[in-house]
């Protein structure tokens, strides 16, 4: 008799490691085809990257509403700033020392409103975007330089033979970083941690009810999102070698809210969608520089009507999904080892 179990194979995972390996060897290949204007373009596209991975953790993966990621990025840009021209530090020993100082604040800042929910949060997180900005305009103990920012920062090297001081070396710098950091939140995903954030942004009453640490969880996302931002304001940092308040302002976390929202909430590969669209956007519409914003806007309008999920929404329990196959082919195999065990 013939089972009506579906057959489970591994073409999916063999297609797509077929997809990453190509996209691999675009990617290594890229920067040696084109010129540095182009190399430029793709390592700020990687900068959007690495910022909307980190957004995605707070927004995508909990659900909370945060408008002023943009101030974590300041703080990264401006520890790797001052800590370098002031004291000498070296940029690339300054790259965790930011991502902390940044995870640090974040701690720090949002421990008392993180029980704040939806658009009371949302003001809130405004509110401290701009409260960071200001206070670097306002140059407080003479650290941030005012609007003029810090400037002279240090190339990023190890050791005297190799220095980070070209558009390709900083191209792959920053993508080392991006392709790091999406291994670590795909890894996290599918642990605890991602499981108990995907029960807080489904129903955060059930998860509390359940057992789950509400308040942990979310402080949690808040200092990885924070940690992930800082690290992506130090290489930002170490290749204008220049920071500015203006870099920081509240339009920049609104780009980062919608890479995640266009390329879809939780959704890895849909934010390097989202990132490359942000990113390369106003490199493809240049000639008309009169019209960019207007051609977004309606691209946002249209997205929210025809895609609210984002162009690649994340699949909720596609790993479930992966493990009941390898479980039906188990199945499928004892069932046709039965009739030649009773022979």
């Amino acid at each position: 008799m013939e089972s009506n179990i579906p057959e489970w194979s591994e073409k999916s995972w063999y297609s797509k490691k077929q997809i990453f390996m190509v996209l691999g060897a675009a990617f290594l290949a890229y920067p040696f085809l084109v010129s540095d204007y182009y190399i430029d373009a793709a390592f700020f596209f990687g900068i959007y990257a690495l910022l909307g991975l980190s957004l995605n953790v707070v927004l995508g993966e909990v659900g909370l509403f945060d408008l002023g990621h943009a101030g974590f990025y300041a703080i990264g840009a401006y520890t790797t700033a001052i800590l370098n021209t002031v004291y000498g530090v070296p940029v690339l020993i300054l790259l965790p020392v930011s991502a902390l100082a940044a995870a640090l604040f974040a701690y720090l800042v949002c421990s008392p409103i993180i029980h704040l929910k939806g658009d009371y949060l949302c003001i809130v997180t405004i509110g401290m975007g701009e409260i960071i900005r200001i206070s670097l305009l306002n140059n407080p103990f003479d650290l941030t330089g005012g609007p003029n920012g810090v400037f002279g920062i240090d190339f990023p090297a190890v050791g005297p033979l190799l220095v980070i001081d070209t558009s390709l070396k900083f191209y792959f710098l920053v993508w080392i970083i991006v392709l790091l950091t999406i291994v670590g939140l795909t890894q996290l995903q599918h642990s605890r941690i991602g499981r108990a954030w995907n029960y807080i942004r489904e129903d955060e009453i059930a998860a509390e009810a359940s057992g789950v640490n509400v308040r942990a969880y979310k402080l949690l996302a808040f200092v990885i999102g924070a940690a992930l931002a800082g690290a992506a304001g130090n290489i930002y940092a170490a290749k204008l070698m220049i920071v500015s308040p203006e870099s920081f302002s509240f339009m920049e976390s609104c780009l980062l809210f919608c890479i995640v929202l266009i390329g879809g909430m939780g959704s890895i590969p849909g934010v390097l969608i989202g990132a490359a669209a942000i990113s390369l956007f106003p490199e493809i519409f240049r000639p008309f520089a009169m019209y960019r914003m207007l051609i977004f806007g309606l691209a946002m309008i249209l997205m929210m009507i025809f895609r609210p999920g984002g162009i690649w929404p994340r699949k909720r329990g596609a790993i479930q999904k992966a493990r009941r196959g390898h479980a039906v082919q188990g199945m499928k195999l004892s069932q046709k080892a039965a009739p030649h065990s009773h022979g």
